[in-house]
């Protein structure tokens, strides 16, 4: 960071096309070619709009997943894939998404998919001359947070179980990324975010540090701790006060904290993570319609620099932007880094 201050960079979902969702909808139409044609059309798209805006780290807008966390299901054995949500009706909410039932032992044997993403993301994105250095970015949903899609049964009585049995899956996969040579990682853990207020915070420490044990200092490790997006609507208590001082004893090198949509209540506790890590700041928001201008979010990140230096600051979009329309992502992420590089050039 000290060589690239005021770093710009993503959660890791982009939005998709609204071919890809039609596409989605009628797979049974297509052949297994026409499917890698679109999955790789899908990634360019993503790969295009963000590296048009100028980022500095980038990722494949995880284009091939249709949700930050709920297609890694269709990888794991010994669980019962849900047919259907348990409520189509009423307002959009987080209770739209079903669970799915437990049957045996969990395992990945051919792992969760990530390693292909990234391969595909890396072969992509050498057909881009940028002229400038860019990092491709992977990102892997934390044990704790999977582990909120599951019924506990006779095998794994309760969440905390099922976490421990997906923990090692979530590592293996860890560790094929960085031997695959991705040079960073994004181990998503919202849902400890969500429950800090209530749950034992040591606890998800342990969990997370265990869950990179392994690949900790073999590759930047970074996570993304958010208050959840379902169509607009979180879904956590939205304080991250319950988070500190423990999840400063997180093993990474960049904490991303959600802002833009709180009108950056508690912005001053960005200066703890900045004393430990890297400090990833939300300033764009992806719930809300309105376009930050430059201007905007050039005055967003001053008012980051009175609470942590430039060289641990990156800047990003509250959460992924996968809810978000396409004509709407595109100008955020621009006018966020145009805006960076408006304060940038003041340093």
């Amino acid at each position: 960071m000290k060589t690239n201050p005021l770093r710009t960079s993503v959660i890791g979902s982009y939005s998709f096309p609204g071919w890809l969702e039609f596409a989605s909808a009628h797979l049974d139409r297509f052949g297994a070619a026409d499917r890698a044609e679109a999955q790789d059309d899908a990634v360019i798209t993503a790969l295009h709009d963000q590296l048009s805006a100028g980022l500095d780290v980038v990722s494949d807008g995880e284009q091939t997943r249709l949700d930050f966390n709920l297609s890694f299901y269709g990888y794991i054995k010994g669980i019962e894939l849900e047919s259907a949500s348990p409520r189509r009706f009423g307002p959009p909410a987080h209770d739209q998404r079903g669970k799915h039932q437990v049957t045996g032992e969990l395992s990945a044997p051919d792992g969760l998919g990530v390693v292909e993403e990234y391969e595909r993301l890396v072969r992509l994105a050498k057909t881009y001359d940028t002229g400038r250095p860019v990092t491709l970015k992977a990102s892997v949903p934390g044990p704790y947070t999977m582990s909120g899609r599951l019924v506990p049964g006779a095998d794994y009585p309760d969440r905390w179980a099922l976490t421990e049995a997906l923990l090692p899956i979530v590592r293996a996969e860890l560790e094929a990324l960085v031997a695959a040579g991705c040079t960073e990682i994004s181990v998503d853990e919202p849902s400890m975010s969500c429950y800090a207020y209530r749950e034992d915070t040591k606890r998800f420490v342990d969990i997370f540090n265990r869950t990179v044990e392994t690949v900790h200092g073999k590759t930047r490790l970074c996570t993304h701790l958010c208050f959840g997006n379902f169509k607009g609507h979180a879904v956590g208590f939205r304080r991250i006060a319950p988070m500190f001082p423990d999840f400063l004893d997180f093993k990474c090198d960049e904490m991303h904290v959600e802002m833009a949509s709180r009108e950056f209540a508690e912005i001053e506790l960005i200066s703890q993570i900045a004393s430990r890590m890297d400090v990833a700041v939300g300033v764009v928001d992806v719930k809300s319609y309105y376009i930050e201008t430059p201007e905007d979010i050039a005055n967003r990140v001053r008012h980051c620099l009175e609470h942590a230096p430039a060289d641990r600051l990156v800047l990003a979009p509250d959460c992924g932007l996968s809810q978000t329309a396409r004509w709407a992502a595109k100008r955020k992420l621009s006018h966020m880094v145009d805006g960076v590089h408006i304060v940038r050039r003041g340093i």
